[in-house]
């Protein structure tokens, strides 16, 4: 049967077949004049059919009918931000002009627009990108980097831009298998989320990156520590391309989780390799592993029971002494992770505490910045690559994270805007109106697989294809070789200043150097760093 929820968004489908029914009864035994509401809602009644039926738009699907009038307030959409421009008021530019330019690259439309920049080009904080009058023009945008340090046995080759973690669970089964198929598609990574490899990604056919985090799902040993076998089990299939040990997570860095058993389908269960009927935690610190050393040793475990397969870790930057801690401990053991992925606190999630999202955990431009130079200050810098991950949507995003020292770049927003998200902001109701975030399967269907997967794939072509634009229009014939000073910033008094003022890449091997210049009290974290502890040196 039914729950209320469905037959709430059915109702305006069911009242206008009602009303149409009614108006042909009314038009033989009352009044001809009725003849005009049976047009009327046998018309609407046709559209609800329709919208049923097809598979492009998922509104439409979940609410027949009813969803048209998003299409109406989306059509005059560009007057009521015209009026909140001139009116001053603040209209989230990034959840509006964002959201637009994916699904414009994504469904294939012209994404130029009129009138200039949309941008506050003086307000503090305004950056862009300096352009050459010697323009290249880049004809092969399907931009590579070869992630796989000296220990390495299969390093892998992946696109400068991938889909960010977001496990089967969070997101419905329809989701990920459409961004898994549309990977495969488009030749880029699937990050499977820390609710492990699902039948759905599997599905797909997608190279995978298997994220492990605290609560060990896909390698779980019943009281919840982490099982060497069955991580072995897991991380030696074909698709699974990297591992990725997740040690916090942007949007709530330092914080755990819990999956209510209510939630616990039999396929997550399956999944994540976990008992139906009880409540599933993920704790906030991993069990395997207590002190820098051990982390790094658990690394290197991971990678010989995977076969050789790239290993790195994903974290938002807290205490920067303990990052500091990690390096060292690579210094002293001689086990280096094969790539870092730096999350910021601007991640998104499908549920966080506010003060966490909003106050805890460092922005991902200034966590990127401080990973890159310390690598570059302990010496380790070329063997480790960089990923970024948090808000990452639009070419020039891409292109400030590498100028800022990322090699490649990770989105989960961007990618679910392709495959239908409106940021309803009804992730963790299970009431998600387009069959994104959720698990309610009447809700789910409304997700064409095959139609949303070209559209993730398509999202990725064109993105790339506008960065090898704006590559070109720097002057340089790969994006790899952005560079600070290819950015300028607004600062607060309305002055600009180039990004190697701001953000400049440390000399190699200052940290190691005791003769060299302190740069902002790095050195002195450093001296307080060990690699036996996250605790300070006293």
């Amino acid at each position: 049967m039914p729950d209320l929820t469905t037959m709430t968004r059915f109702t305006t489908f069911a009242a206008v077949i009602v009303f149409a029914l009614l108006s042909f009864v009314l038009m033989f035994t009352w009044s001809g004049w009725f003849f005009l509401p049976f047009v009327l809602f046998t018309t609407l009644s046709g559209m609800g059919v329709y919208d049923v039926t097809q598979t492009k738009h998922s509104i439409l699907r979940n609410y027949p009918v009813l969803g048209h009038m998003r299409f109406f307030f989306e059509g005059i959409r560009p007057e009521i931000r015209q009026y909140l421009i001139e009116s001053d008021q603040d209209e989230e530019p990034f959840s509006r002009d964002s959201r637009s330019l994916v699904y414009q690259r994504a469904k294939g439309q012209e994404d130029a627009r009129p009138f200039g920049t949309r941008e506050r080009v003086y307000d503090a904080g305004y950056s862009w990108v300096t352009h050459s009058l010697a323009p290249l023009h880049i004809e092969d945008f399907d931009f590579r980097v070869t992630i796989g340090g000296k220990d390495c046995k299969k390093p892998y080759s992946a696109s400068l831009y991938n889909i960010s973690a977001m496990s089967f669970g969070s997101l419905s089964a329809n989701a990920i298998e459409a961004l898994n198929t549309g990977a495969k598609l488009g030749g880029f990574a699937h990050d499977t989320g820390e609710g492990s490899v699902s039948r759905y990604h599997k599905a797909g056919g997608g190279d995978l990156i298997y994220q492990l985090a605290s609560g060990y799902f896909g390698s779980r040993a019943a009281d919840g520590s982490f099982d060497p076998e069955k991580f072995r089990e897991t991380a030696s299939l074909d698709q699974i391309k990297m591992i990725e040990l997740k040690l916090s997570q942007g949007a709530k860095p330092g914080h755990g989780g819990l999956l209510p058993a209510s939630k616990i389908s039999p396929e997550i269960a399956e999944a994540r390799g976990v008992p139906m009927g009880k409540d599933c935690v993920s704790p906030a610190a991993h069990s395997a592993f207590s002190t820098p050393i051990e982390m790094m040793e658990f690394i290197g475990t991971l990678r010989e029971l995977s076969g050789g397969k790239p290993v790195g870790i994903k974290l938002c930057i807290g205490h920067r002494r303990e990052f500091m801690c990690m390096v060292k401990a690579m210094l002293k053991t001689g086990i280096t992770p094969d790539f870092i992925v730096v999350d910021g606190t601007e991640g998104g999630t499908g549920a966080a505490p506010v003060e966490f999202s909003n106050h805890v955990g460092m922005p991902m431009i200034e966590g990127l910045t401080f990973v890159h130079n310390t690598l570059r200050g302990a010496g380790l810098r070329d063997q480790i690559k960089v990923g970024a991950a948090g808000k990452i949507v639009s070419a020039f995003d891409i292109t400030r994270a590498l100028a800022l020292g990322a090699d490649w770049c990770n989105s989960a927003r961007g990618f679910m805007f392709a495959i239908g998200c409106i940021q309803a902001q009804a992730c963790h109701t299970n009431h998600c109106p387009v069959g994104v975030a959720t698990q309610d399967k009447t809700r789910m269907r409304a997700l064409n697989v095959n139609h949303k997967s070209e559209r993730v794939a398509r999202f990725h072509h064109n993105t790339m294809e506008a960065l090898a634009e704006m590559t070109g229009a720097a002057g340089l014939d790969h994006p790899s070789k952005f560079l600070p000073r290819h950015m300028m910033l607004r600062q607060g008094d309305k002055a600009m200043v180039e990004g190697d003022e701001v953000y400049a890449y440390l000399p190699e091997g200052y940290l190691l150097d005791d003769a060299a210049q302190d740069y902002r009290g790095n050195k002195t974290r450093w001296a307080r760093a060990r690699a036996e502890s996250f605790a300070p040196v006293d």
